[in-house]
């Protein structure tokens, strides 16, 4: 998923830089949760989806999307975790993101765990 830096938000005037954010999830559930439904919970997590194919009007959407919508790697395993909190059917889980940093020479990791 994509998300944008909120301290560059912040500081800049005409935008903010874009990372391009994994989730890596180990959970364990007491009852039967479809895959779909985890991957869209984790989605709406972070500044804006990511998509294959993009037509200029389209593009425009996600770039604005993520430009109101800014998250921090931190937020996106807090946002996450918050997701995977609303549902009783997970017992424990582990939660690894990696934000591949697009003008740093480091990526950002945030790691939650429950239980």
């Amino acid at each position: 998923m994509a998300t944008l830096c909120p301290c560059s938000k912040e500081i800049s005037k005409y935008g903010a830089h874009n990372q391009r954010g994994y989730v890596e999830l180990d959970i364990h559930t007491n009852e039967y949760l479809h895959v779909d439904d985890i991957i869209t919970w984790v989605e709406s997590c972070g500044s804006a989806p990511l998509i294959n194919l993009l037509k200029r009007p389209d593009e425009k959407y996600v770039t604005e999307l993520a430009y109101e919508n800014p998250v921090f790697v931190e937020d996106l395993v807090r946002n996450v975790a918050l997701k995977l909190n609303d549902s009783s059917s997970i017992d424990r889980y582990q939660i690894r993101v990696t934000n591949h940093e697009s003008i740093h020479t480091h990526n950002a990791y945030a790691v939650v765990k429950k239980g």
